[in-house]
């Protein structure tokens, strides 16, 4: 979002209007997690107070979600970001919810967007990053240093770069120093720098394809139509052949 935000008001991109809706949940003593929803917020305030963004950029983060908020939230996006690290932190059900309700989903090849690609197909689903023997070959063999990354994207660098020069009114500057250059342990342990650049490039395809509303209804009829393998009842059932094995109560009987 920083990066979209640089590239609008410094560089004069023309990028069609993003609302970015968080709405998540951190333990108390999580500090990086609650480091995360600070740095949002003071996102949120900063597009806010930049008339030369005001309308095309936003950040939202809604407290206390729950399925009330869902309720509302998910039939509303068009877009569902599922970009955990493959094989670290896989996606829930959200990511079914969304794509049932005529969401496209921009994603790793993690959690239920496995199977959510295999029912779709590459055209209607848009993946990005590394995959997770990738990943594991990275921290395996070694990996490219985080800073190479910042150091050859001037846009990434700017956005890394606003974490601790004072754009944000918010105390955020440690997160800079844990992706370059770790916090201890290693830096960016969730390959964000890594992934950057395929996630901006599919980003960008998919800002290009909702210009051609068509083609989009069409990708969202896909996801619909697809989304009903993801059935509590199938899955129940699937759990119950090779989990549970309970019978029948007349069988019991």
């Amino acid at each position: 979002i920083l990066a979209l935000y640089f590239d609008m008001v410094e560089n004069g991109a023309d990028h069609p209007p993003h609302t970015f809706i968080f709405a998540a949940k951190a333990a108390p003593g999580y500090a990086r997690a609650k480091q995360v929803i600070a740095l949002l917020c003071a996102l949120g305030k900063l597009l806010d107070s930049d008339k030369r963004v005001r309308g095309r950029l936003k950040v939202i983060f809604v407290e206390n979600y729950s399925v009330s908020a869902a309720e509302k939230i998910i039939p509303a996006a068009d877009i569902s970001q599922q970009i955990s690290l493959a094989g670290k932190e896989a996606s829930g059900t959200g990511n079914m919810k969304l794509m049932a309700n005529g969401a496209l989903t921009i994603g790793t090849l993690d959690g239920a967007n496995v199977e959510m690609a295999e029912l779709l197909g590459p055209d209607n689903i848009f993946l990005f990053g590394l995959t997770e023997e990738e990943v594991r070959r990275q921290f395996r063999s070694g990996r490219v240093p985080p800073v190479s990354f910042y150091r050859q994207n001037p846009l990434l660098a700017r956005a890394v770069d606003a974490l601790a020069d004072g754009t944000l009114p918010a105390n955020v500057a440690s997160l800079k120093d844990y992706l370059l250059n770790g916090d201890g342990g290693p830096a960016d342990p969730y390959l964000c720098l890594t992934d950057f650049e395929s996630y901006a490039k599919v980003s960008r395809q998919l800002a290009e394809l909702y210009q051609n509303r068509r083609e989009w209804r069409e990708k969202a009829i896909e996801n619909v139509a697809a989304s009903g393998f993801f059935s509590s009842d199938r899955c129940i059932d699937e759990y119950n052949r090779e989990i549970w094995r309970l019978q029948p109560v007349e069988d019991m009987a």
